[in-house]
């Protein structure tokens, strides 16, 4: 009884700590491993358990489609030989995903505005207990004002409407609210040092930009450093990445999903998890902090690139007075 309860109290709301789509994935990987370890395929799981193979891919993916009722989840593990512990484990967390109190804000959105490729990123991140990110050309969006977010997302001129801008701004201004919820993320940014020479929107537009970084960065879980010019070459060129990592799962020293690394890309994105590519990610993001300024130094860069503009502002202003 008292490992039960313990059981279930660890699983308690768990959707709202981790994420719907978090738990969803942690299930599906509990549900491949029981199967396999019992020796049993897809395809015969979905014979005896009546149902399509389609549906049992969909069950061990972790798709929101699948509502895991009692009776269906007992037959599974019925079928896999598991053991009482593990099963009222799997009743609790199964039974977590039917009692989402509150929809994911980034569902509300269309998938113009948000890419399905895309959803599932925001989903994850959402749910993140550490975001890396390394930027080589523009702020990452979690750091973003308003008017950078519109200069950079009307890039090419004309590909898009005012009104999709619009849409898709606001969805990346919704993101930075996962900066001040209860249970923030651990972000740490490198930028490269272009990224604060880049006047982009223009030189108001930028300087608002550079002292909204230094404002974010006085919150103890976001971090900011640079990757100065004078450094020459370095393992971060080849592209800019993210790495997220997750919390543990209820009871368990392991995280609820492997580590990811995310690659952005003009009309899609690459999703890495095998553990070959997230030790060359984690290796490049090393190799980066290694080089990168100190937090300190990093915010004294970004002074100083912030008095460049206004400098550059007032000299603009005497030759129009000129």
């Amino acid at each position: 009884m008292t490992t039960l309860t313990t059981e279930l109290k660890g699983a308690s709301d768990l959707s709202g700590t981790i994420g719907t789509t978090l738990l969803r994935r942690h299930i599906g990987r509990w549900f491949t491993v029981l199967r396999e370890s019992a020796g049993i395929s897809q395809d015969a799981a979905a014979r005896a358990l009546q149902r399509g193979a389609s549906t049992i891919w969909r069950i061990e993916a972790g798709d929101e489609r699948i509502r895991f009722r009692d009776i269906d989840v007992e037959a599974m593990c019925n079928l896999y030989q598991v053991a009482p512990p593990t099963r009222k484990r799997l009743l609790a967390l199964t039974k977590e995903t039917r009692e989402v109190r509150k929809r994911a804000w980034w569902h509300d959105y269309t998938a113009s505005a948000l890419p399905a490729w895309f959803g599932l990123y925001v989903s994850l991140e959402d749910s993140a207990a550490m975001i890396r990110q390394y930027e080589q050309e523009a702020v990452p969006g979690l750091l973003q004002t308003r008017a950078y977010a519109e200069a950079i997302t009307r890039m090419p001129e004309g590909m898009i409407s005012d009104e999709e801008i619009d849409r898709r701004v606001k969805v990346r201004l919704e993101r930075q609210a996962l900066l001040t919820a209860p249970r923030p993320p651990h972000l740490r940014v490198i930028l490269n040092e272009a990224v604060l020479r880049r006047p982009v929107g223009g030189i108001e537009v930028m300087a608002e930009q550079l002292r909204r970084i230094l404002e974010i960065t006085e919150r103890f879980s976001v971090s900011v450093r640079v990757l100065p010019y004078s450094i020459g070459a370095h393992s971060g060129m080849n592209s800019a990445f993210s790495i997220l990592n997750f919390p543990n799962a209820p009871l368990s020293r392991d995280p609820v999903e492997p580590p990811l690394a995310y690659v952005d890309t003009l009309t899609g994105a690459l999703y890495l998890n095998k553990a070959d590519e997230i030790r060359s990610y984690e290796a490049v993001w090393a190799d980066l902090e290694r080089r990168a300024l100190d937090e300190v130094a990093s915010r004294e860069m970004i002074r100083v690139a912030l008095e460049a503009l206004a400098s550059g502002r007032t000299d603009r202003r005497r030759l129009a007075q000129e």
